[in-house]
């Protein structure tokens, strides 16, 4: 089963940290055995939120803001999507995530319709 692991932390106490370097290095670390066990299908890291852009559509209107959608504590900087057997082998990857000891890691299903 594909699960996300959505990678949140607060934007403003990671980017310009002093010891940035080593959190890039021990993620990318673990990005490097999740690939070699077959584990990993796709991991993007995002932009920092002040470059988004908001869409909604009200009414046929179109509203475009930039900035995310909601103002938040934590914002996600990275998505991984992984092919695991089940929830508990997902979270147990989410718990080795270096990003888990100073932010979250959402696990959350990827939808299958078919």
């Amino acid at each position: 089963m594909r699960y996300a692991l959505l990678v949140c932390g607060d934007e403003d106490v990671i980017i310009g940290h002093e010891d940035e370097a080593a959190r890039e290095a021990a993620f990318t670390a673990r990005l490097d055995e999740l690939r070699a066990s077959g584990v990993l299908l796709s991991a993007a890291r995002l932009c920092p939120t002040a470059t988004a852009t908001s869409v909604q559509v009200w009414g046929g209107d179109v509203v475009a803001a930039t900035g995310p959608f909601a103002e938040t504590k934590e914002q996600i900087g990275s998505l991984l999507i992984v092919d695991c057997k089940d929830l508990d082998h997902a979270t147990e990857i989410a718990t080795r995530i270096p990003a888990a000891w100073y932010g979250t890691i959402e696990v959350r299903p990827v939808w299958d319709p078919c």
